[in-house]
């Protein structure tokens, strides 16, 4: 396979797919009690809804050629586990920075400028989650 869109489209599919039969053995209930499966089966057939129609989208552009950059690969994965034990050992926010900082150093172009902001939004939805939700998260 050698176009990136069809292989980003059957790759949506499979992980929708994936978190979509786990639901399952959750109770869904409905939407005026929802139920633990039910957010994990609305967001997986959403994306999966998505992933189809890049799919069919897939057939009807110029094909992309799908290279690998396992470098890039490889700063994602280390950017979310520095985030995991940073939010483990310090707190959520510096692990957000951290995470956000160290993530970036995957694109094309890197400004501390822009990074800041991210990490302020990011760091303004997890306030949000847990003031607002009453979630219990590790912020501070």
């Amino acid at each position: 396979m050698k176009d990136r869109n069809l292989a980003r489209g059957l790759f949506l599919v499979a992980i929708s797919l994936a978190f979509g039969l786990t639901s399952r053995n959750y109770s869904i209930g409905d939407f005026a009690r929802a139920g633990p499966g039910l957010f994990p089966a609305v967001v997986s057939a959403l994306l999966f809804l998505i992933g189809i129609a890049t799919v069919i989208r897939s057939f009807f552009v110029e094909r992309v050629p799908m290279d690998v950059h396992v470098k890039n690969i490889a700063i994602i994965l280390g950017s979310l586990c520095s985030f995991a034990l940073v939010s483990l050992f310090v707190n959520m926010i510096a692990g957000i920075v951290v995470m956000v900082f160290l993530s970036t150093l995957a694109g094309t172009s890197y400004s501390w400028k822009r990074n800041l902001k991210i990490s302020a939004g990011l760091v303004a939805m997890a306030l949000v989650f847990s003031k607002g939700l009453g979630l219990s998260l590790p912020l501070y």
